[in-house]
């Protein structure tokens, strides 16, 4: 369960940084959460990574609750709630400020240049997210046949919830995968 090499200051501060870091959402941050995480403090392996990520996104709630997941296996229940509150809580906190001045210059023509700057930037950050999931996940022909096909069935096929192409993926996986 628990890390060998950390603390928990760096736990906290790894998240903490995370969670200033998410412009448009959790996904913005998941190349730099899989670099920190795996990469640069080695907490958890590309596979490891990789099934927390696939739970996140099955779970209901919010996908960045991996969040806990992660810590939690790094430093136990202590590790999970340093994860959770130092993920969630700056962004929550700088939100809270940003929105009250932002509603104060509602109309200002600055306040719209920003937001049209800022949209292809979370569009590029959340593009790095799909990016760095998809090298993870991606090992072969088959499991690119496999990611192919759910992009299709998303973009081209009719409204499917994505949780049940996640299940019917992890089956498929399962036995061509083995």
């Amino acid at each position: 369960m628990s890390a060998p090499g950390h603390s928990n200051l760096e736990l906290l501060g790894v998240f903490s940084l995370l969670s200033v870091l998410a412009v448009g959402g959790g996904t913005a941050v998941l190349p730099e959460v899989k670099a920190l995480t795996v990469d640069s403090y080695h907490w958890l392996s590309d596979d490891q990574f990789r099934d927390i990520y696939s739970l996140g996104q099955l779970a209901p709630g919010p996908n960045m609750l991996m969040v806990i997941v992660i810590g939690y296996h790094v430093a136990g229940t202590l590790g999970a709630l340093l994860a959770f509150g130092g993920f969630f809580l700056p962004a929550s906190i700088l939100s809270f400020g940003v929105s009250r001045i932002w509603n104060h210059f509602e109309g200002s023509p600055w306040r719209l240049a920003v937001q049209r700057g800022l949209a292809p930037i979370v569009v590029g950050l959340m593009t790095a997210g799909v990016i760095a999931i998809g090298r993870t996940a991606i090992t072969g022909a088959t499991s690119l046949i496999l990611a192919a096909a759910v992009f299709a069935v998303l973009y081209f096929g009719p409204k499917v919830n994505p949780a049940l192409l996640i299940l019917a993926g992890g089956v498929v996986g399962f036995f061509l995968l083995k």
